[in-house]
Parts: structure tokens; sequence; C-alpha cells
């Protein structure tokens, strides 16, 4: 592993490919509070590097939900002392959670985040990609390697999570050819699909319903705010992966701009997820709180009582929505 001594050399796709090819024993980092794009897109990158004969496995800092069990299969034990070290759609190093200390030095970051804050020595960055699996189908293909039924379900996976199953407006006419390949290399649209969107647990049916019932409202209805406590989670039952998406809730309801989920991790600390809608700049609003992201979602962590870190919000929010005549 080697340590960073300046700020992150971009680097094209060609020369990531040559770097990938050149390095061995890969551990490939996920973030915490893991989606199916930074695990669609680590398992995919192990499964491509196996494929060049390569051993690879991944991390996360936290258990990746179960429902991911087919992509991973076979992926999280290690299977080598990794000298290279890669992290797949981690625009930040506190994002890797535990394992931050574990691997203080990145050699290659491959990501679509613009907020990415350079901190691996090396950085393939798609901006325009509207996931990191979008990013490792190229990887793979520049390298010669057709993906498999695994890997195209990986793939797949973090595509269509990304997009909201292809709504949002991240998506281009790339990523739909894409998406089409790995239909065609055997990805299980319908069946990923279905796990992804259309089933969940009871305890998601309840965290979502006290979630509706804590949304409040700013700015003449432009901005909608749902929080989660800590006592919420603990009286619906709800596991860390029955969270996954529930920030879209806020961001269904007519008229609504800029939709905000404020969840509580601990006393006094909050993580934060926006999501607007044009001429709103999801990352710019985060980045002025510390945190980042793309144009139309984004995030962030905030200290204070949860009435402090509310006001927060709406009011940077309101400005926002002042300043673009909303």
């Amino acid at each position: 592993m080697e340590r960073m001594q300046n700020k992150s050399q971009n680097i094209t796709l060609q020369e990531a490919c040559a770097f990938l090819r050149e390095r061995e024993d890969f551990v490939v980092l996920c973030h915490a509070s893991p989606d199916g794009d930074t695990i669609g897109s680590a398992a995919g990158l192990c499964l491509l590097l196996r494929a060049l004969g390569k051993r690879a496995f991944l991390r996360c800092g936290d258990p990746i939900p179960q429902k991911y069990a087919y992509i991973y299969k076979g992926l999280t034990q290690p299977d080598c002392t990794p000298k290279t070290v890669v992290a797949s759609d981690v625009a930040d190093p506190k994002l890797l959670g535990s394992l931050r200390e574990a691997y203080p030095d990145i050699d290659l970051c491959i990501d679509h985040h613009k907020s990415n804050t350079r901190y691996a020595h090396r950085l393939y960055l798609d901006a325009e990609a509207s996931a990191v699996c979008e990013i490792t189908y190229q990887i793979a293909r520049e390298m010669g390697v057709v993906p498999g039924r695994q890997m195209a379900d990986a793939l797949f996976t973090g595509i269509s999570t990304d997009t909201g199953c292809f709504k949002f407006s991240n998506v281009t006419a790339r990523t739909h050819r894409i998406a089409a390949d790995l239909l065609e290399m055997g990805a299980d649209a319908a069946e990923i699909n279905r796990i992804m969107f259309d089933t969940k647990t009871r305890q998601r049916v309840e965290i979502e319903r006290m979630a509706l019932d804590s949304m409040q409202f700013y700015h003449e209805g432009r901005i909608a705010m749902v929080t989660i406590t800590k006592a919420m989670r603990e009286a619906s039952r709800c596991a860390e992966e029955d969270l996954e998406g529930i920030t879209t809730l806020s961001r269904t309801i007519e008229g609504v701009v800029v939709g905000i989920t404020v969840r509580e991790k601990e006393a006094g600390r909050y993580k934060i997820s926006v999501r607007t809608l044009e001429p709103v700049d999801a990352s710019r609003l985060c980045g002025e709180l510390g945190g980042g992201g793309h144009a139309r979602a984004a995030g962030c962590e905030l200290q204070g009582s949860l009435e402090e870190v509310q006001d927060t919000l709406a009011q940077t929010a309101g400005r926002y929505l002042a300043e673009a005549g909303m």
C-alpha cells in the first residue's frame, strides 16, 4: 500500500485499467451504511480482478444487508494479504466508517461524486456516470472481461438502485445501453428490481408510517423534512437495512423541491440526506454543511440538539430556495 504524499492524481480510464493490471492482491472497500452501488461496484471489481487471475476480496465497515447476498457471495472472505487498496463509491474517507483507521492509505478511488475529497493516491472520477457500477462496467470492457451472471447482477443492481429504477435525472442514454448489455449477459432485472423496490419488511412499513407522521413542511411547502429518531427505530424494531431508500419519501410529495431526511445516529449526532429538484443543488447545500454528493442527492452529518439541526437545515434550504427565486 502506498502512502499518499500530496493531492490525488486524476487518472483516465485507460490509466486506471493499467494500474489494475500491474498490481496484485486487492481489497476493495465499500462505504459504511452500504447501498446497492457501493456493494455492486466493489463486488463487480473483485469479480473482474479474479477473472484476470488476481486475488481480491471486498470489505465494508458495516454489515452488508442479506438482500445483497447474491452479489457478494464468495467475495467477503480474505483470500490474500492486501497489497493494493481500492475504494469504490467512497467520496470521503469518513464514509469508510470503522475501516478508516485500518486503511489510512487508499491506492485508487473509483467514484462518480463530484464532491470527492481527493483523498486517494489516484482518483478515477466520472461525474457523468449514474452509478459507479457504470464505471466498473466500462473498466471490465476496456480490460476485455465479459461479465458473467454474478457480475452482471452486481452491476445492474448498482445502476438500478442509484437511479431509482431508472427514474432519476442522472439516467443517460449510456445508462440504458449499459443496462441492456448487462441484461444480455444474464442480469435478472425482474428479480433484482422486485427485491430492491417491491419488497418491504413489516418493520420497514412501520418506520415509514412513523416517518410520515414526523414530516414537517417549511417555506410554503417547498421543503419537507422527515425525522427518524433512535426511539422510532427501537419502537419499530427496524434494522439499518430497513432504512435504505427511505430518503425518497419526502421527494414524492407534490410541490416539494427539497426533501430532507434527518436520522439520529447517536445522541447529538445526525445523518442528513437531501434530495432536490431543480434549481436547488443538493451537493452545494450539503457542501456548505460539511458534506457533499450529487446535484439531486447529497448528504452530511450535523451535531447538536434535534431542534437545532432541524432549524439549521430549514434555514439553509430556505435560503437556497430564496436565491432561486422560489
